[in-house]
């Protein structure tokens, strides 16, 4: 991690042959706007002191900027050069910004903002490639459109600077059949900026018989802040569970991880003797993101939802569909996010419906007004898509033995569960509280990945 901030630098070009009254208005309400959304998503907005009505105010002002995304505006009409100028210096990823005509009289146009807009996308495609993508919006600042595709581009800019300080662990290989969620670390870095590391899954099991019971009596207490029923479990499960717990606790601080993959059955049950389902629950109510059964893209996904809502993403297969209600249940053995259970439950603990051996959760999600069914998905050509369903989370209690929320989506559950299956999309999906498509899409065009939103 650098500490540094994401930075956005808004470049409002124009020239002082129009209305600049009407310009200089706009100008103010557009850089507080910047200012609000920036702050808002943790980064820096580098705002220009005036307008850019030459080119030499232009380049006076890109010397002082060394942007992640450029917020690039046409407060007036501005011909090719000016947004030459930007592209000649910059690769960071572009926001286009239209103003609308304040004043429509049969009188002056006042800014011709659009055809500048013409003469900027034209030159952002010769200079980039016809294939290149950037954002664009036409409005004025109090737009909520407007302030929706500001606030989304910099927030989605400001994941792709965490995905690249991220660092990710794959723990232990996956079983076989799952072959889906191995990654490659040159693959992730290239794509994302993310680092990859492996250990075995054998390093942290000995890690925690290491433990004595006593080192491990923090953890204990921890756990039981979040769990219900743990009292329930054997003493021997529940002294393996806390030396795991503190196993894991300790790799991830002292490395730096971002998110892990870990490796889940059989070894957890064969060898140790107790399974690490409850351990990646309290990872992900504690802000470490982890998925089960190995899924490195599955936990990146989860990450990237982590990081848009700032709560756990829920980790499932879709294992139901109702047609008549448009629903998708998602459910796991028992490693959904104890932070997640229902009020009326709580995170209850149990065993695992297979295995019969605990600690596991237990319990039905909570309910939210907006969801987002999220998955970077890897094709057998090796290319990155997205993902990106919506809908909302039911009022619905516990649906299988394990972990369950049930999704009812905007779209036909029916034709999303078909279309997903025909087009060879991988089992597991992160479900975030939230509503992040917008966010998601913009980040896809800035990694050049293809997006289908169902």
């Amino acid at each position: 991690m650098t500490g540094t901030k994401t930075q956005i630098a808004y470049v409002p070009i124009g020239v002082g042959t129009f209305h600049l009254e009407s310009a200089q208005r706009l100008f103010e309400q557009s850089a507080d706007l910047i200012r609000t959304c920036a702050g808002a998503a943790g980064a820096e907005a580098r705002i220009p002191e005036k307008m850019l009505l030459t080119l030499q105010d232009l380049n006076d002002f890109l010397k002082t900027i060394s942007p992640d995304l450029i917020i690039m505006q046409n407060v007036t009409f501005a011909n090719a050069a000016y947004a030459g100028e930007v592209l000649r210096n910059f690769s960071a990823h572009i926001l286009l910004w239209t103003l609308r005509e304040p004043v429509i009289d049969g009188g002056r146009l006042r800014l011709n903002s659009l055809t500048g807009a013409f003469s900027a996308g034209n030159a952002i495609k010769e200079f980039r490639g016809s294939d290149h993508q950037f954002e664009y919006v036409f409005g004025s600042p109090n737009e909520q459109k407007v302030h929706d595709a500001v606030n989304s581009t910099i927030r989605a800019c400001c994941l792709r600077s965490a995905l690249r300080s991220a660092k990710i662990s794959a723990v232990g290989h996956t079983p076989q059949g799952f072959g889906f969620g191995r990654a490659l670390d040159a693959e992730l870095t290239r794509t994302f900026g993310a680092v990859l590391e492996s250990i075995e899954a054998r390093e942290l099991i000995n890690k925690a018989r290491s433990y004595s019971q006593e080192e491990c009596s923090e953890y204990l207490e921890r756990a039981k802040r979040f769990l219900v029923g743990l009292e329930n479990t054997p003493k021997k499960n529940t002294d393996d569970f806390v030396r795991l717990y503190k196993a894991y606790d300790t790799y991830v601080r002292e490395n730096n991880i971002s998110a892990l993959a870990s490796r889940c059955w059989p070894d957890f049950f064969t060898d140790f003797g107790t399974p690490v389902c409850a351990v990646l629950s309290l990872l992900n109510a504690e802000g470490v993101v982890a998925s089960c059964e190995s899924d490195t893209y599955g936990a990146l996904s989860m990450f990237m939802c982590a990081y848009l809502t700032k709560t756990a993403a829920f980790f499932g297969d879709p294992v139901s569909m109702d047609e008549e209600e448009g629903t998708i249940t998602f459910w796991h053995c028992g490693m959904g996010a104890c932070t997640l259970a229902r009020k009326d439950t709580g995170a209850e603990v149990g065993v695992h419906c297979n295995r019969k051996i605990g600690p596991t959760l237990e319990f039905g999600c909570r309910a939210s007004g907006e969801a987002t069914i999220f998955r970077v998905g890897r094709k057998p050509n090796g290319q990155f898509r997205f993902f990106i369903a919506e809908g909302e989370i039911l009022d619905k209690p516990k649906q299988f033995s394990g972990t369950s929320l049930v999704v009812r989506t905007k779209g036909s559950a029916e034709k999303i569960i078909t279309d997903a299956v025909k087009s060879g999309w991988e089992p597991h999906f992160a479900v975030a509280y939230g509503s992040i498509s917008k966010e998601l899409s913009v980040l896809a065009r800035m990694l050049g990945t293809e997006v289908c939103e169902f």
